[in-house]
């Protein structure tokens, strides 16, 4: 039962858990206007710009049409979509549609098929914001690392179970109230004590009437008695 009782609470807090997350990551997908707002930097392209692993928090709010030269933006692959790059605006090759070429800061030119033609079908958003190096806890969560913290916080929930298990237990065995508290039967012994004087006191007040009865009855006795020898 006990075994149930913990695997249920585990579930509960990793349902919670879950929960928290989507509804957080909904919001910033919400807040920043795009599927995905958070990406590392795997290359050395943008440098000094950006380094590798730094985190960019990229906004879909800026559309496409609103981007210029200088802006750097987040966009797939324009030859097959099979990268997400992020690289700096260099020219607008063409108002309509609009089309644009792109250059890492770090790379001597633009390259074909990577850097344009970018278009409003390649554009994901313009970054936003930069956090420096936090892209190194990504590092953290590949197999098998990862499995060993799901493990690790799992086991954590476990323990968190069993010690409100056991605190409840201790709760419950020092409730006033339970019949097997110490006090309480203390309390009761000596409520049984006091009852037992009580009684004890009632029947020595008895046998003094009773006693104080047989000697007056004595004394009726002598006397009748002693007029009788008179007479």
């Amino acid at each position: 039962m006990a075994k149930k009782s913990i695997s249920k609470g585990v579930i509960k807090d990793i349902i919670i858990v879950g929960v928290g997350v989507l509804v957080i990551w909904i919001g910033l997908q919400v807040a920043f206007g795009t599927q995905n707002p958070f990406y590392v930097v795997a290359s050395g392209s943008m440098i000094p710009v950006l380094q590798v692993y730094d985190v960019l928090i990229v906004s879909g709010h800026v559309t496409f049409e609103e981007i210029d030269v200088g802006d750097i933006i987040v966009f797939n692959r324009p030859s097959d979509h099979d990268r997400v790059i992020v690289h700096r605006v260099a020219s607008i090759l063409n108002e309509d549609p609009k089309t644009i070429r792109t250059k890492g800061d770090a790379n001597p030119a633009s390259i074909p098929g990577t850097d344009f033609p970018i278009t409003q079908e390649e554009y994901i958003g313009k970054v936003a914001y930069t956090i420096p190096q936090i892209g190194y806890v990504t590092q953290l969560l590949k197999p098998p690392i990862n499995y060993v913290i799901i493990a690790i916080v799992i086991g954590i929930m476990v323990v968190k179970q069993m010690a409100k298990r056991k605190n409840e237990k201790v709760l419950s065995l020092s409730d006033p109230l339970e019949k097997d508290n110490p006090d309480t039967i203390e309390e009761l012994s000596d409520i049984s004590k006091v009852e037992k004087d009580l009684e004890y006191s009632e029947n020595l007040g008895k046998l003094d009437i009773d006693e104080s009865e047989n000697k007056h009855e004595e004394s009726d006795m002598s006397t009748d008695n002693d007029k009788s020898k008179f007479s």
